[in-house]
């Protein structure tokens, strides 16, 4: 297997089409079941510690985060790895948002808690999806032989076994990446977005619309500009209609072409800070002059514009970000969805198609939404006073 670690060229047509067939094979040819009966006694024992090394890493977002660096390191050809612990830190901060100084004047306890239901599940099913892939993948290394076969045993789509068995063969990373970036937004879409109950408890409420609105969904990654300076500083870009297949793919093509198709001295710089900053889903983890762990703010006062251009007002008490473990107990989740979302030719345009790279400036307007969600906090207090 040859690896193409930094490949920048656009897909042509050529892997496209053979890609292509190779799926409409496997689509056309796939049996109703998998049974495991099948398999050999090395092949079971195989898949069995695949899944349970994912129950074990799969306990909460921290774990999950931290096993997919771990990945990194030792596989970094597999960026999507990288990628995939820096935007599960993001959903991490969001996660711990919903009980910190912000959100909790802004949401019931019932938003909250549906939130981050909502939030946990998605963390959750893209790593025992996505971790289940890269455990085998290692074990293909191991043994130098492709056991991407042994995939639908893992419920994991024809679509990344498709692309796993073309990456075997010609090592195209960013292919891979960009793959794993559809295939996982594909695989939420009808367990979480389109699911009835998430639908119900949360993207239909007002609360979720307020959230929409204040724009408080950006996609941050810190990093370190050089090795001398302890300063952070932030790339990232922003996600509009959180509700789009469309619009979450082309995000996440974004922000990978932010970490491995800008410069080499962007990615060493997130891998630096990543690497010298444990995730505890605390955003003190990235800005500590800005938020903190413990509550700063006295009870029983009102609260008061702290922030300008993501600074502190002199003698403002630093906004409260708790870590995960104290802000979220670990959730006993139901078994994933059966079936393959793999249905749509025209997904597939998604591997062709450059997505144009915002450059990542996102430091304003994170400041920006920092300071919008503040003044709705004085608006709803004041209406609140107003009333009484």
């Amino acid at each position: 297997m040859k690896i193409s670690w930094l490949n920048k060229k656009k897909m042509t047509k050529q892997p496209y089409i053979q890609i292509k067939k190779e799926l409409q094979k496997k689509k056309n040819n796939k049996p109703n079941s998998f049974p495991e009966h099948k398999l050999t006694i090395e092949e079971k024992n195989l898949l069995k510690d695949i899944k349970d090394m994912t129950h074990k890493w799969n306990l909460n977002n921290v774990t999950r985060t931290k096993a997919y660096f771990n990945f990194f390191l030792q596989h970094p050809e597999i960026h999507w790895a990288l990628l995939g612990h820096m935007v599960s830190r993001n959903g991490g901060w969001y996660m711990t948002d919903l009980k910190g100084d912000l959100l909790t004047r802004l949401l019931s306890e019932k938003e909250q808690e549906d939130f981050f239901l909502f939030l946990e599940r998605g963390n959750w099913l893209i790593f025992q999806d996505v971790y289940p892939q890269f455990l085998l993948y290692q074990q293909c290394l191991k043994i130098n032989k492709n056991l991407f076969y042994l995939l639908p045993y893992l419920n994991v789509s024809i679509f990344m076994e498709t692309m796993w068995n073309y990456f075997w063969e010609y090592g195209d990373c960013s292919l891979l990446a960009i793959a794993t970036v559809i295939n996982e937004q594909c695989y939420l879409e009808k367990r979480v977005i389109q699911h009835p109950h998430f639908k119900k408890t949360v993207l239909n409420t007002i609360g979720f619309k307020l959230y929409d609105f204040l724009r408080f969904n950006h996609i941050i990654f810190p990093f370190y500009k050089n090795k001398t300076t302890a300063e952070q500083e932030l790339i990232g870009d922003t996600l509009h209609q959180f509700s789009s297949l469309h619009e979450r793919i082309l995000l996440g093509k974004r922000l990978y072409s932010l970490l491995f198709q800008q410069t080499p001295a962007m990615l060493n710089g997130v891998l630096l800070w990543a690497s010298q900053t444990p995730h505890t889903g605390s955003r003190k983890d990235y800005w500590e002059h800005l938020f903190h762990h413990v509550n700063e703010m006295l009870p029983g006062h009102h609260y008061r514009r702290r922030t300008k251009e993501c600074k502190l007002k002199k003698g403002a008490p630093r906004i409260y970000s708790p870590p995960l473990q104290f802000a979220w107990k670990n959730i006993d989740h139901p078994e994933a969805e059966k079936g393959d979302w793999f249905d749509d030719w025209r997904i597939m345009d998604y591997l062709m198609e450059d997505e144009i790279c915002t450059g990542g400036d996102i430091y304003d307007n994170y400041c920006k939404t920092i300071e919008k969600i503040e003044t709705t906090i004085i608006a709803k207090k004041a209406i609140f006073l107003k009333r009484e």
